[in-house]
């Protein structure tokens, strides 16, 4: 094995170059090395580059003119890559940036804004699920824009899980029927809640009090069929802009607190407080201190607490009434539709159960222009109700069982909208939470 001129191991034999400069050299031994040296040197000069980028060095021959033979040339290239190998050692190993997958997208390259897009179009279950991929998607999914409506109703809320949901951003809240422990609440920064629904909700007081001590900006709420507090009617009038409130059914709160809520709330104008075990002294309070808007008042449910009087203080005090509801008050009669007729704006009148009005006396009740619906159940014998509607043609007799007065939801249609707001951001399918 030998090392041509062109810079190649052959086997055997030379090539053609080889044998065409062999030939110009004198046979004499003393100047064999004069031509070939030359002709090696100019060669090796040109391949030399190339053949050290291959590992492999060019063959020289050594002080003694000694022959280089195939075990020099191992060993020399064998030194040559120990020395690369050692230099290797030198070089610091860097990550190199993670390639992205063939759709050419991912998660991460993402923006917040698009992500937050995606996200709107979960469902609570699924946003909850997404919140705990990473730090990134946590903080994303407890974003305020996709928690303003938050509709719980009829589920078992765990402790903890109201005070970590409602600080999120929520304005609207949906939870009638629903077991809630305790909130449990890591923070004291007021809520942002604007809609509250909580009818009928299995909870303590202590809880009930924890959540509304946080609300300031409450324009509707409903605690219908809830045990109260004194506390808890104090924390309701510090929102003073509230608009609709419903406590129909509501107990547990003394006198004092009603008036400080009542004079509190003065941009009132649907109020719902019937059937909440008043004593005489609640309703003389009512009436004497519910600010004069109010278009809508319940006041049903009393029996022999509400009096003539009461009725002549609340006309006179709220002229701009449009639907008034003295259900089940049976101390009235006939002299109260004295008071009903200075009442310019009043389309909806509720008297049903009142049992010392009668049906005959009902028809002076189309002396008021302005009437449209006239709710009488209880009072009105089958037998009497066409002659009475046919001597009211333009009222309508009996049309409606139920008050809408504040109430979140009319009718028994299942719906996720509480006072006309649609509830986007509902838990379905789940007990518990």
């Amino acid at each position: 094995m030998v090392l041509c001129i062109r810079g190649a191991f052959r086997p055997c034999g030379l090539c053609c170059l080889c044998r065409k400069r062999l030939k110009e050299i004198p046979s004499s031994s003393s100047n064999v090395s004069t031509g070939l040296t030359w002709g090696l040197d100019c060669d090796l000069s040109r391949t030399s580059e190339l053949l050290s980028g291959m590992g492999v060095s060019v063959l020289k021959k050594d002080k003694l003119d000694g022959e280089n033979t195939l075990q020099d040339a191992l060993g020399s290239s064998s030194c040559s890559h120990k020395r690369r190998k050692v230099k290797e050692k030198d070089f610091v190993i860097v990550r190199r940036p993670r390639l992205l997958r063939d759709s050419g997208a991912s998660w991460d390259t993402l923006p917040d804004e698009l992500l937050l897009a995606i996200f709107a179009y979960l469902p609570l279950s699924d946003l909850i699920r997404a919140s705990v991929v990473c730090k990134r998607w946590h903080r994303l999914s407890f974003d305020e824009s996709l928690w303003q409506t938050l509709d719980l109703a009829g589920k078992i809320l765990l402790p903890g899980v109201v005070g970590q949901l409602l600080p999120a951003g929520v304005t609207v809240f949906r939870c009638p029927r629903s077991s809630i422990s305790s909130p449990l609440f890591k923070t004291s920064k007021p809520l942002k809640l604007q809609c509250m629904d909580l009818s009928n909700c299995t909870m303590s007081v202590a809880s009930l009090q924890s959540i509304l001590s946080l609300c300031e900006k409450l324009q509707n709420l409903s605690l219908e069929g809830l045990v109260l507090s004194d506390d808890i009617i104090k924390s309701i009038a510090q929102n003073p802009s509230l608009v609709r409130l419903n406590l129909s059914g509501c107990s547990g709160f003394a006198v004092e607190p009603l008036k400080l809520m009542l004079s509190s709330c003065s941009v009132l104008d649907e109020l719902n407080l019937s059937w909440c075990n008043f004593t005489d002294a609640h309703v003389k309070a009512a009436v004497n201190h519910v600010t004069s808007k109010v278009t809508q008042l319940n006041l049903s449910g009393y029996r022999q607490n509400l009096q003539m009087q009461d009725v002549q203080t609340l006309v006179e005090r709220c002229p701009l009434l449009v639907h008034l509801d003295l259900s089940d008050s049976v101390m009235l009669n006939r002299e109260c539709f004295q008071y009903f007729r200075k009442l310019s704006c009043l389309q909806h009148l509720c008297l049903s159960r009142c049992y010392q009005i009668f049906s005959a006396d009902l028809v002076e009740l189309g002396g008021i222009p302005t009437l449209k619906t006239l709710q009488v159940f209880g009072i009105v014998p089958d037998g009497s109700l066409e002659v009475l509607k046919e001597s009211l043609p333009d009222i309508k007799i009996n049309c409606s069982y139920f008050t809408s007065i504040a109430r979140p939801t009319v009718g028994r249609k299942r719906s996720n909208e509480i006072w006309g707001i649609k509830c986007k951001l509902a838990l379905r399918n789940l007990s518990g939470l």
